[in-house]
């Protein structure tokens, strides 16, 4: 759901305090744990390390990302893949056919 427009976008006041002490285009990560701040064009080039409850993830924020939350460029979760026995010896199959090289099947003409 979003914030009601008579509000405005939220951003944390701590953050932009940080961004008006720093140099434009620094590369020093500003860390946050807010991840609920909205991108704001005064934050472009800017890099931020957002927190997403195990470690800090280092987010440059470009033009197309103002509008979204930090929190988006962070993800909290961490897929590791589908799958089991039967996945694991398909990739061993593709693995080794890769080694192998390609496949050419003689034709009879």
């Amino acid at each position: 759901m979003s914030r009601s427009l008579k509000k405005g976008p939220y951003v944390n006041k701590k953050l932009m305090e940080k961004i008006s002490r720093m140099k434009a285009g620094d590369k020093n990560p500003i860390k946050i744990w807010d991840r609920s701040s909205v991108i704001t064009p005064e934050m472009i080039g800017y890099v931020f390390a957002v927190y997403n409850g195990k470690d800090f993830i280092k987010v440059e924020a470009r033009e197309e990302m103002v509008g979204h939350r930090l929190g988006e460029f962070s993800p909290t979760r961490k897929f590791i893949r589908h799958g089991g026995k039967m996945q694991r010896e398909l990739e061993a199959k593709s693995k080794t056919e890769e080694k192998e090289g390609p496949v050419i099947a003689k034709v009879k003409a």
